[in-house]
């Protein structure tokens, strides 16, 4: 991908309308970018949020503020901030950030839990070797902060999960011990979400379509459609462009249409993937009754 894409306004203003007219449910912004520097974002979320749609993003937190955190607490269902550190320090090391972004970051979480507000605040912390001694720490500085739940996962730094699995098998007990610890520290508003273990050892796929595909997809910076978060700006992912027409005229497309059903997990996605299990789940439900798609 190029870092410098972005989606024209006028684009995305089209893809608004276009999300709202096909009935889509919800909308999450992310990007291997920062989503909430996006200038037109609150006009967008104002269209989406006028056609009933929901709102949520990933985010790194740092423009959580002004007219954006406005925007969010008005229309947003949640929104996920990922973070690796734990103080001023740690951020400059592990995000390359100036040396009081992390306080300021706090500062923002502390300024949008104190809205009035029913869009959920969460914190995603990803747990490496560097970090795994302050997990029960930066955990009750968030539930400080007013953060409704934090999401606790290992990093992934290998799609071979057997090294991925090594390289947190030297710190697994101590990250135990964090979480526990973190539990401790659970209120009614406030939850830890352990979703930290270690990754099956094999990423093959036993099925040869991919529900999920046609439930979630993205669109990238790039003003392509990809199948996915994991495969986006992958050209194994790559979709086809909307740079010449709609998202809704290519989503009702041959080449789309075409696309979806040649599309083979067993053979395309050799990988980690996020969506594993709710596809498995619906492949289950499929073989005792096809009928039970509609149902999904």
């Amino acid at each position: 991908m190029d870092e410098k894409d972005q989606i024209p306004k006028q684009k995305m203003i089209e893809l608004a309308h276009d999300f709202v007219e096909m009935g889509v449910k919800a909308v999450t912004f992310s990007g291997g970018g920062e989503p909430l520097l996006y200038k037109p974002l609150p006009e967008i979320i104002d269209i989406l949020a006028a056609g009933g749609i929901r709102i949520a993003s990933l985010t790194n937190g740092s423009n959580l503020k002004g007219k954006i955190a406005d925007a969010f607490a008005k229309h947003g269902t949640w929104v996920r901030i990922s973070i690796d550190a734990w103080d001023d320090e740690s951020y400059v090391k592990s995000r390359g950030a100036k040396e009081n972004d992390f306080s300021k970051l706090m500062e923002n979480i502390k300024a949008f839990t104190a809205r009035e507000t029913k869009c959920v605040l969460g914190v995603s912390f990803i747990v490496g070797q560097e970090n795994c001694k302050h997990i029960a720490e930066v955990c009750t500085l968030l539930k400080e902060c007013g953060v409704d739940h934090v999401k606790i996962s290992g990093a992934v730094v290998s799609n071979d999960a057997a090294g991925n699995n090594s390289y947190h098998s030297s710190i697994k007990n101590e990250v135990g011990k964090q979480i526990s610890a973190a539990q401790m520290i659970e209120s009614e508003r406030f939850k830890i979400l352990n979703h930290y273990h270690d990754l099956e050892e094999r990423f093959e796929k036993k099925y040869n379509t991919c529900p999920f595909l046609q439930l979630l997809t993205v669109v990238g910076a790039d003003q392509y459609v990809y199948t996915c978060q994991d495969k986006a700006y992958t050209e194994s992912g790559k979709m086809g462009s909307i740079v010449d027409r709609s998202f809704k005229d290519y989503w009702f497309s041959d080449e789309s249409q075409i696309f979806l059903s040649h599309f083979d997990p067993s053979v395309k996605c050799g990988h980690h993937c996020v969506s594993h299990a709710k596809n498995v789940a619906i492949h289950e439900y499929l073989s005792i009754d096809q009928e039970h798609g509609y149902f999904v």
